[in-house]
């Protein structure tokens, strides 16, 4: 009796027991490793997660890992987080690619010319500390949580979370889990090598991945009764698949992560480890096979999952509004860090001016326009919204101690030759805000350009500009205007011409509208061109001198830029307005008079197809009065050359073909991008070519020039290489026309 009594009471308690721990509502916690692309199987799992019911009480995670863990701490759902990096270009992201319709004209013109540019400072090159400063992550993370920008304390997010970074001065691990959420996962994701490492509080920090990897025994201490832990690390690689020193540095750090998952695993709870060994840390064109795998992993534990849920009691959280604006109000820009670098300078490069609505994609160009300049080694900014719809916008700036760069360039085509560029740019060479560019050019033609330049943002900025060109070509006789010919008559045909030009110019200029650039100044411009072919000169030398005068002017222009490429445009508008008032002239033309010239230039791109673009131009100049100074004409006629003064090119024609006064043109080109970076183009254009054609009407009685041209294009790092075929019909003849690298 009393065995039966006892019997029954033991079953009875067994009964509350149980009960009991069924209604424990156990404290679940999510730890998610990094991996690289591999990450994308974290969304998977995640969704499978979610719609099991179970409420994730803390999220430890490092590098792909504290970028997800981070966005679903913040609210997303995993089915939001699916889509979003179902729409992210992550070359672009990673890249660094700063788009160039983001940049200053200035900022334009220097990724025209430079192919490769290496900090200079004490006369040592040096190299980056990562390809990436990962600004384009920096600002998408700062987008996407927006909605919790004003949260310090990261246990005070939807779900609590924390992130692992390694701190690469001391080699120790170090846990974020305060600051701000954007640029603490961007430290914890600065994958040696491909990110440069993010300060914070003085500490250089890199990927968590380095020192842990999996961060359960954080997540413990959290005081977790469950652990799901979501395992994307990859497994060590046989030797047929060690294909680069990349390859060997990632085995060598999967030794230490390898041995330690075996005792972390065994700690883990419900561990979920993806089937996505055929993938790499850079796989992130197969995110979708990737994050299908991370789903079905997770389904293999579907049962126990909905059993862990049912336990659970529901969590009262407040789902924060996701932010989806697609602009802001920002009230006013406080700025911190910058020490060297004005804040007319700052808020010049970010094309803003408060108060004002600014969108976000217009916000983000504007970020990495700064950060494009090489002024900043890190650009932390913060977005507060501090009354309904206001928003203030924070800048916590560490300036680069490099001062100096060398910058290298190379270039082909057929007018200026083979020509190889070194340059030297110094910035802060005698006050805030001012930098110095020294271009030498060597080869088939010696030249030189220096540039200074005191950058003050939208107030009027002051540059002095000193260049000099020199080119030889076999040109026609009638190049040579029949007022400077001193001989009665000269039985060749053509003659070799040395084209020497020196331009100085001291210029004020300044933005407005964000996208227009203003600006005047006075010039002094000497130009020598002589040829070798005939005659004798007073010092019985075989040459003959046909202009050696200096030309004194003022000028002014106005500018418009928002293609996207300048030798391939798939969209944006152009347009370069010019006017030169010439005063006086010293040198051998005595019978100079005032003149003026004036001339504009409108582009237009548009993309028909994803990989067709049309390119229509229009542009054109005229002079007015110094008919005796025929010198500065319109020389037209060639393709793939640096423009200097009025030398103009045009399909179907050599290189300085035709001339006059003035000249007319407008072309159509057709681009047909049939793989990346590779092009077909099709293009015609029509000119009329001669003096005074606006007094005598002949600019619309007929066309005088047209020409026609097929080529093939390629986009590489140090610019564009281009070979075209051209015809013209008006004197039946062909060209072909090679260009190699940027124009300088």
């Amino acid at each position: 009796m009393k065995l039966r009594v006892l019997l029954i009471l033991f079953l009875i308690g067994s009964s509350w027991c149980f009960a009991q721990q069924g209604d424990s509502d156990p404290k679940v916690g999510l730890v998610l490793s990094g991996g690289g692309a591999k990450g994308l199987a974290h969304i998977g799992a995640l969704k499978i997660i979610e719609d099991s019911g179970i409420e994730i009480d803390y999220i430890g995670g490092t590098s792909m890992g504290a970028i997800i863990g981070a966005l679903y701490a913040s609210g997303y759902t995993a089915h939001q987080l699916d889509s979003i990096f179902e729409e992210l270009d992550f070359d672009e992201l990673i890249q660094d690619e700063i788009p160039r319709k983001a940049k200053t004209f200035y900022e334009k013109t220097e990724t025209d010319k430079y192919a490769v540019t290496l900090p200079f400072d004490g006369f040592k090159v040096s190299f980056p500390s990562g390809l990436s400063k990962g600004q384009n992550v920096y600002n998408l993370f700062s987008k996407l949580t927006s909605h919790v920008s004003d949260v310090n304390e990261f246990n005070e997010l939807p779900i609590p979370f924390f992130c692992m970074a390694t701190n690469v001065e001391t080699g120790e691990k170090e846990m974020l889990e305060s600051g701000y959420l954007p640029q603490a996962i961007s430290a914890s994701g600065a994958l040696p090598s491909l990110f440069s490492p993010v300060i914070i509080d003085e500490q250089v920090l890199v990927d968590g991945g380095v020192k842990n990897n999996y961060p359960i025994e954080e997540l413990k201490a959290k005081g977790m009764d469950i652990i799901i832990g979501i395992d994307v690390q990859d497994s060590l690689k046989t030797r047929k698949d060690l294909n680069s020193a990349f390859d060997v540095l990632v085995q060598i750090n999967n030794f230490r992560t390898i041995e330690e998952m075996t005792e972390k695993r065994r700690k883990t709870d419900i561990y979920i480890n993806p089937n996505i060994d055929k993938f790499t840390v850079v796989s992130f064109d197969e995110g979708r096979k990737i994050i299908d795998a991370g789903e079905a992993a997770a389904v293999e534990f579907k049962d126990q999952l909905v059993e862990i849920a049912s336990r659970q009691k529901e969590r009262d959280r407040i789902k924060p509004e996701i932010f989806s604006e697609t602009s802001i109000f920002i009230e006013s820009v406080e700025i911190s860090g910058n020490v060297n670098y004005t804040r007319a300078y700052v808020l010049g490069k970010l094309k803003l001016r408060v108060p004002d609505e600014i969108s976000y994609e217009l916000l983000n160009e504007g970020i990495n326009n700064l950060s494009a300049t090489g002024s900043f080694q890190d650009i932390n900014y913060r977005i507060v919204e501090t009354s309904p719809g206001i928003h203030k916008l924070y800048f916590d700036l560490i300036e680069s101690d490099s001062r100096t760069l060398l910058r290298l360039g190379a270039h082909y085509d057929d007018l200026f030759r083979t020509a190889a560029l070194i340059n030297v740019t110094r910035k802060r060479l005698f006050t805030n805000n001012d930098i110095a560019s020294l271009d030498f050019v060597v080869g088939d033609n010696l030249r030189y350009n220096f540039n200074y330049y005191i950058d003050k943002g939208f107030y009027w900025s002051i540059g002095f500009n000193s260049r000099y060109s020199f080119f030889e070509k076999d040109v026609k006789i009638e190049f040579i205007s029949p007022e400077m010919i001193t001989e009665p008559r000269f039985d060749i045909n053509e003659l070799q011409l040395k084209y020497g030009d020196l331009t100085n110019q001291l210029y004020v200029e300044t933005l407005f509208r964000r996208t227009f650039l203003a600006g005047a100044g006075i010039e002094h411009k000497w130009l020598r061109y002589l040829s070798e072919t005939i005659g004798i000169d007073e010092n019985n030398e075989p040459r003959t001198i046909f202009e050696n005068t200096n030309y004194f002017s003022t000028y002014g222009y106005l500018k418009y830029d928002t293609f996207d490429n300048t030798f391939f445009p798939s969209r944006g508008l152009f347009f370069e307005g010019d006017f030169h008032f010439y005063l006086f002239a010293n040198g051998n033309n005595e019978a100079f008079e005032e003149f003026s010239i004036a001339k504009a230039n409108i582009g237009y791109a548009i993309g028909l197809l994803d990989n067709i673009t049309v390119l229509l131009t229009t542009e054109g100049g005229f002079k007015i009065g110094g008919t005796n100074t025929r010198s500065l004409d319109f020389f037209v006629g060639g393709y793939g050359f640096l423009q200097i003064n009025n030398i103009i090119p045009l399909y179907g024609y050599e290189a300085l073909s035709l001339r006059g006064d003035t000249y007319l043109k407008s072309s159509v080109t057709l681009d047909y991008e049939f793989i990346r970076k590779n092009h077909l183009n099709l293009s015609a254009n029509i000119s009329n070519v001669g003096d005074r054609l606006f007094e005598t009407g002949n600019w619309i009685d007929e066309i005088d020039y047209s020409g026609y041209a097929i080529g093939y294009g390629m986009e590489t790092f140090f610019g564009p290489l281009e070979l075209k075929y051209s015809y013209s019909p008006e004197i039946d003849n062909s060209e072909w026309y090679v260009r190699l690298g940027f124009s300088f």
